[in-house]
Parts: structure tokens; C-alpha cells; sequence
């Protein structure tokens, strides 16, 4: 692990997944630090807010103390430059991940060349895991608890009218 590095893991985390905690987890083991840039989400409609996806990402976070959670809007080169990353890392689950995920790296290559693109898969247990489809589960009164740590789930229950 470089005690230097900075390394940026982008998204909308809507919610945050086990997934996502997952790849949290292997980039703190690689990289010195690592910024977890919540985007706003303005090109999405989100289920939660800015604010309450930034306090669930800190929650599930808080464990590793070189990472900070930070929200992002406008072009995400931008704010990777100015925190003086050096690599943004991108989750792949899957080859239908890989075609767009490759697409963005070459243009964030071109946008910023002096920044690597680094992709990490979650363990197995996890590729199967969208922040889409838990919300669509949750939604439709599924279990979703499986996908989620336990304060997100219960945001999520509480956001789709459930009980925990």
C-alpha cells in the first residue's frame, strides 16, 4: 500500500451495497487514501437524498480511517484533480459492467491522463448486487437485507413505508 496515493471510487450509491463496501475495502488495502465522491446525482432521480446517501456511505465506511466521504456535482475529472488523485476506482461485476466501464476509462484517460483507472470486482457474494435492484426489490416489498448493511436497510424500509 502507498502511503501516498490518493485514490477517488465515484458513484451515486443509491443505496450504498455490500458491493460497494466491498470495493471500499480493497482499495483502503492498496491505496493510502481513498475518497469516496458521492455524486450529486443530477443526470439521476435518486431515492435518496444527497445528504442521507453521504451519511449512509460514512456509516458503512467508518471502519477505515483512510477513508473520507466526499459529494462531488459537475465533472467528476474536476474533482478528482483538484484532490490530487493519482487512480479512480471503478467496481466491474460483470462483462455487461465491462463495455461501459472500458468506455469511461478511455475517456477519463483522455480527459486525465495522468490518472489510472483501477477496476476491483467485489467477492463473489456480491457481483451479483445493484443499487438498481435493491431498490427495485425494496420497492415491490422484497427482502432486501441480504444486500445492504443493517442501517441501510432500514433506511430503506423506512423510505418505501416498512417497518424494520
Amino acid at each position: 500500500m502507498s502511503q501516498r496515493l490518493i485514490a477517488v471510487y465515484p458513484g451515486t450509491f443509491d443505496p450504498i451495497t455490500l458491493g460497494h463496501e466491498d470495493v471500499v475495502r480493497r482499495a483502503s488495502q492498496l491505496f493510502g487514501h481513498v475518497i469516496v465522491a458521492v455524486a450529486s446525482g443530477h443526470h439521476k432521480k435518486t431515492m435518496f437524498s444527497l445528504d442521507e446517501r453521504m451519511e449512509m456511505v460514512r456509516e458503512c465506511v467508518a471502519a477505515y480511517p483512510q477513508v473520507r466521504v466526499e459529494s462531488f456535482d459537475g465533472l467528476l475529472r474536476d474533482f478528482v484533480v483538484s484532490r490530487g488523485a493519482k487512480a479512480m476506482v471503478r467496481g466491474l461485476r460483470a462483462v455487461t459492467d465491462f463495455d461501459y466501464e472500458f468506455q469511461l476509462a478511455g475517456m477519463n484517460r483522455t480527459l486525465m491522463p495522468e490518472v489510472e483507472t483501477v477496476f476491483l470486482t467485489p467477492s463473489d457474494r456480491y457481483q451479483f448486487i445493484s443499487s438498481t435492484f435493491v431498490r427495485e426489490i425494496a420497492t415491490l416489498n422484497g427482502e432486501v437485507d441480504k444486500f445492504v448493511s443493517k442501517g441501510v436497510h432500514e433506511r430503506l424500509l423506512k423510505k418505501v413505508g416498512r417497518q424494520a
